[in-house]
């Protein structure tokens, strides 16, 4: 009778754990958006503690990060968008076909590259349904831009609830656990908490600095398509050792499409900045953010995009820094407590303790 009851309790449970995992996949895409939030909320965080410190209530602490937010949007709208567009359009050859016979009168008459991609679009066009046969796919392009919009809704609205709602979680996780391990979940949490928000400000300013200082670089040495190219050395900055390489032969491979002296100059420029970030931006201002060699990170980045997607792919560092840190505490016995606080922007403020 005993072995019946502990096979069917050890059934149960093995169902049980299977049946959560299964649920969880398939919530995978909330998951991944609440996870995004609470990452948000960590880089937000010790700003608006400081605005608190300074009279500024938390509410409005928040609607002050997101309208600066909104703000650098539209002043990248306003400024980047259409020097972009033009250079885009220049590089495609001339004004890009806005109706059909354009592309039809493009396609025929262009060669190359361009030939074969205005022919490869016409080809397209000519197998989309007409009439009422439109009236789904628009349906379903509709239907994407809605979940497009309540997706970023749902994240910015759950990092603006974590920002006043993580001290009241961290206290309902410590006072489930028991007492002699509570100093250490304690430290744990707020270890993980600080490491997620300085990894986001530290990212942040990277794309932002490598963005703008290669921009003008490039601008200064004439290099063809200079906006284009900066912007995409700047977004590239987030794949770590790959990026930087890619940003560099796209930079030369750009350059040498004008003169063999302008792509000198723009792998010169690329090293330059390369260099002072690794050894003046990064260790001065950025320091350690996670704790992460470049390999893991580019492992993590790897094995969560071919297993969950492209999109998932930024969450890749935030989960390995999470796991990594969970390891040195669980596996490798280390004290949370000691272990170095990141630092970017902010300065980690005296970690709080807990009776024991």
């Amino acid at each position: 009778m005993g072995t019946a009851r502990r096979s069917f309790v050890a059934t149960l449970v093995a169902v049980t754990v299977v049946a959560c995992a299964l649920a969880l996949w398939q919530l995978r895409a909330l998951l991944a958006l609440f996870l995004l939030g609470l990452v948000i909320a960590a880089a937000m965080r010790p700003a608006v503690e400081w605005l608190r410190r300074h009279h500024v209530p938390g509410a409005a602490g928040v609607a002050l990060h997101y309208l600066v937010l909104l703000g650098l949007v539209a002043l990248f709208l306003w400024f980047v968008v259409p020097r972009a567009i033009d250079q885009l359009s220049a590089a495609s050859g001339g004004s890009i076909p806005t109706s059909k016979s354009q592309l039809q009168h493009e396609a025929a008459h262009s060669t190359g590259i361009k030939h074969e991609i205005l022919s490869a679009v016409n080809k397209k066009l000519k197998k989309l349904p007409s009439g009422a046969a439109v009236i789904h796919p628009a349906i379903s392009a509709g239907k994407t831009a809605i979940e497009v919009f309540v997706g970023i809704f749902f994240t910015f609205a759950t990092a603006a609830y974590w920002v006043f709602e993580r001290d009241r979680a961290r206290r309902l996780v410590v006072s489930i656990v028991p007492r002699r391990h509570r100093r250490v979940v304690h430290d744990t949490w707020e270890l993980i908490d600080l490491k997620l928000g300085a990894f986001v400000r530290g990212e942040l300013l990277l794309v932002c600095f490598v963005g703008t200082v290669l921009s003008v670089c490039f601008w200064l040495i004439g290099e063809p398509y200079w906006l284009l190219v900066g912007i995409f050395a700047g977004l590239v900055e987030l794949i770590p050792i790959v990026g930087p390489i890619a940003a560099g032969v796209v930079a030369i491979a750009v350059g040498f499409s004008a003169s063999w002296h302008i792509a000198l100059f723009a792998g010169i420029a690329v090293t330059g900045v390369r260099l002072l970030e690794d050894y003046i931006v990064v260790p001065k201002l950025l320091g350690h953010a996670v704790g992460l060699s470049p390999l893991v990170v580019l492992v993590a980045i790897t094995a969560l995009g071919l297993l969950l997607g492209g999109l998932y792919v930024l969450l890749a560092i935030p989960l390995a820094a999470i796991l990594g840190t969970l390891l040195d505490v669980i596996v490798r016995d280390r004290d949370p407590g000691d272990e170095e606080v990141p630092t970017v922007i902010f300065p980690a403020q005296d970690r709080e303790t807990i009776g024991r």
